[in-house]
């Protein structure tokens, strides 16, 4: 192998790691995956990839000894991009299986990360709104609260747009937009006393709710890798405490300004809005995670077979084991989406997910701690949350001991 298609290969990897990063991939598929394409590439190669890290080593097959070359780059954690995620996997497998030359797939993926956003800013910002208006409905809470954390999750994503545009904004932006929504909240609740405040600050920043950060490091932990997934796990649990003490300072603000509010019993929503609010979050999922039109159909059908093998599965078995069936379900069908289009699992897996995690039951239960009060009367809430996270994973590990999906993505 000539240097200089050697530094090709070598530069078109570095560039994969970096995009694969920024979508979200789990350290142990990445690293997986990288060793697959490098072997395609008749490279020898080694990764370790945390959520702040990428660590490469390559070499030509024949002379490790000799011509063993490092890189190292030091990135911030990547947000969900299943859009990107996508068109990457299209590419190196074009490029794998001969439709394109190396130089052509430098260009296309220089291409793909410059890509815009394919929904406009309009479309997000109903987005956001509409993700918060689904989380109260699946809470079972009122039609007021559901209007209220509509409005106040589209406010959430005014600050997001202000913190693209500023840096100090952007390194607050969690602590800032539950201090907005608990400050919004009780405004409202001053107005309409029959308002769920806490509930409604916890579906205004739901977007912020780690759950599936959560679920992502534990998985990672699951598969031995432990760098990455203790920093996950901590970086999840920081931003869960931040999001705590933004909407405990934001409420603080308000009973100074407004006193006690009382509260109101509020008519609840009746179950069938359940599926309503999947139908409404999943939407809003395609457009926060930038899912391809041609790939939404399979995310929505993801997210009502997540919901509907849960509340069976939960009927007999409790909602801890509901949602390892749920999992394993989800596993399963992703799985088969893999194998049968060609595709990344993860593009269908985590919009079911999403609906599964217990994000919100961790701040539940923080708040409780904090306060000793109830934002919805949940029993066992603590322990409930861990056996949920914990099957969670058993559920997905197997799902791929069931179902080979046949790709490292």
């Amino acid at each position: 192998m000539t240097t200089r298609l050697f530094k090709k290969r070598r530069k078109f990897l570095i560039r994969l790691a970096k995009t694969l990063h920024q979508c979200g991939t789990p350290a142990y598929q990445l690293e997986g995956h990288l060793v697959k394409i490098s072997e395609a590439l008749e490279l020898g190669g080694s990764f370790l990839i945390s959520p702040t890290s990428i660590t490469c080593v390559f070499w030509p097959k024949d002379d490790r000894e000799n011509q063993e070359n490092s890189y190292i780059a030091r990135v911030q954690p990547g947000d969900l991009d299943l859009g990107l995620l996508a068109r990457t996997d299209e590419l190196v497998e074009e490029l794998c299986s001969g439709q394109r030359d190396l130089d052509d797939a430098l260009l296309r993926l220089e291409e793909i990360n410059n890509k815009p956003n394919p929904y406009p800013q309009w479309v997000i910002l109903i987005a956001f709104g509409l993700a918060s208006a689904a989380f109260s409905m699946l809470m079972g809470t009122s039609w007021v609260d559901v209007i209220a954390s509509f409005i106040l999750g589209i406010s959430v994503y005014g600050l997001v747009i202000l913190g693209a545009k500023s840096s100090r904004i952007q390194t607050a932006l969690e602590p800032l937009a539950a201090l907005v929504a608990a400050f919004g909240a009780s405004a409202m609740a001053f107005v309409e006393p029959s308002i769920n405040m806490a509930l409604v600050v916890l579906a205004s920043i739901i977007v912020f709710i780690p759950g599936l950060a959560l679920t992502v490091g534990l998985s990672e932990l699951a598969a031995r890798d432990l760098i990455s997934g203790t920093v996950r796990v901590m970086d999840a649990l920081m931003a869960l405490f931040k999001l705590y003490f933004g909407a405990f300072l934001g409420f603080a603000i308000a009973s100074v300004l407004f006193g006690n509010v009382p509260q109101e019993e509020a008519v609840l929503l009746p179950k069938w809005t359940g599926w309503l609010a999947v139908l409404v979050l999943s939407f809003s999922l395609m457009v926060m995670f930038k899912i391809r039109l041609k790939d939404a159909p399979w995310g929505v059908a993801a997210g009502f077979l997540g919901h509907g093998v849960s509340l069976l599965a939960s009927a007999f078995f409790g909602i801890a084991l509901g949602t390892f069936f749920a999992a394993l379900f989800l596993g399963m069908y992703a799985n088969l989406y893999a194998r049968w289009l060609k595709a990344p699992a993860a593009i269908v897996l985590l919009q079911g997910i999403v609906v599964l995690v217990p994000g919100s039951k961790l701040y539940m239960g923080l708040n409780t701690v904090i306060s000793g009060k109830e934002i919805l009367h949940i029993e066992q809430l603590g322990s409930q949350s861990f056996l949920i996270l914990m099957s969670l994973v058993a559920g997905l590990i197997f799902a791929n001991l069931i179902v080979d999906p046949r790709r490292s993505l």
